[in-house]
């Protein structure tokens, strides 16, 4: 419903927000993380999305990183360990948790009269633990797991799908295989690694050209710090010609949560204000990114500082 205004946007050139974190959002709201708050705390949920909107996101994320039935199995020795000694249900409680976070979006955005602005985007990530890509899947369990997924989030109403946090080309193709078997524009992100690479250790130019191939709708670049970001960005640009976006993290990861001591930009390890994120997304724009957001540790008072910035959003 409401990609075409973004689409409307990216064919106009102009610049697209999306929003930014939901985990740590919800960690410094309420101190807790359980099943992604979406268990907990559906009503901050809601909130954080309507806070994304107000602020003049375009695009709002559903809280479903890492939530597939993956991430239930990684705690059994297999399925049927997991049917003896696991809750009655485990197999289906991801889909069913992706099916309320999509809900939780949808209401959201409905509340802040935002049906026709606003896309609502799916949520993938990779199947296990974004930073430890030696652990990415063979292309054919993920091109199966990630299509599971993708078929959830699709039949639950979003708008496209999101491919967050890719670290292995073999499994970023895998995914954007999976997803455009929805119908639905994908956009997919991948984690560099401030030396020409993915955090996998694939070339940029190799993960563009490759990944172009397959037809995305963007190409962007998260979950890193702001200079890996800024650094990629130049490759991404010279080696797609489809939109390219970012949306840096700006938290120091604590296992198994991001804590609140915000990423120092500067040597003097000044916090990560609004305001100097929004200087950062200018430099990222001006190196050619026409989608921004904000990643683990951002707030709704960074995407406001990013939309006005750009005198964008949707909230405008």
């Amino acid at each position: 419903m409401g990609y075409e205004a973004v689409a409307r946007k990216l064919g106009q050139r102009k610049m697209v927000v999306l929003d930014g974190a939901i985990g740590s959002e919800m960690i410094r709201r309420t101190k807790r993380w359980i099943r992604n708050g979406i268990e907990s705390s559906p009503q901050v949920i809601r909130e954080i999305h309507r806070d994304y909107i107000k602020a003049g996101a375009d695009v709002i994320t559903t809280d479903t990183f890492q939530i597939a039935r993956h991430t239930f199995l990684n705690f059994f020795h297999g399925m049927d360990q997991m049917r003896v000694v696991g809750f009655p249900g485990l197999e289906n409680r991801a889909a069913e948790l992706a099916r309320e976070a999509v809900r939780l979006a949808l209401e959201a955005r409905r509340e802040a009269g935002a049906d026709e602005r606003v896309a609502v985007a799916g949520s993938i990530s990779p199947l296990n633990h974004p930073f430890r890509c030696d652990l990415a899947p063979d292309p054919g369990q993920a091109l199966e797991e990630h299509a599971e997924t993708a078929r959830t989030l699709a039949n639950a109403g979003v708008d496209l799908i999101l491919l967050e946090s890719m670290n292995s080309l073999s499994e970023a193709g895998a995914a954007l295989k999976a997803a455009k078997g929805t119908g639905l524009p994908v956009w997919v992100s991948l984690v560099p690694n401030g030396r020409g690479q993915t955090l996998g250790g694939d070339s940029l130019d190799d993960f563009a050209r490759t990944i172009d191939d397959l037809e995305p709708d963007a190409v962007l670049l998260n979950f890193a710090p702001p200079e890996h970001i800024r650094r990629a960005l130049d490759t991404l640009v010279k080696t797609t010609d489809r939109p390219v976006g970012a949306y840096s993290l700006i938290g120091r990861y604590a296992p198994p949560s991001w804590k609140m001591d915000f990423y120092p930009l500067f040597v003097d390890c000044e916090k990560t204000t609004p305001g100097s994120y929004a200087d950062m997304a200018a430099g990222w724009a001006r190196a050619g990114a026409r989608i921004i957001g904000g990643c683990c540790g951002t707030t709704p008072e960074h995407v406001r500082a990013v939309a006005n910035a750009f005198d964008g959003g949707a909230g405008r």
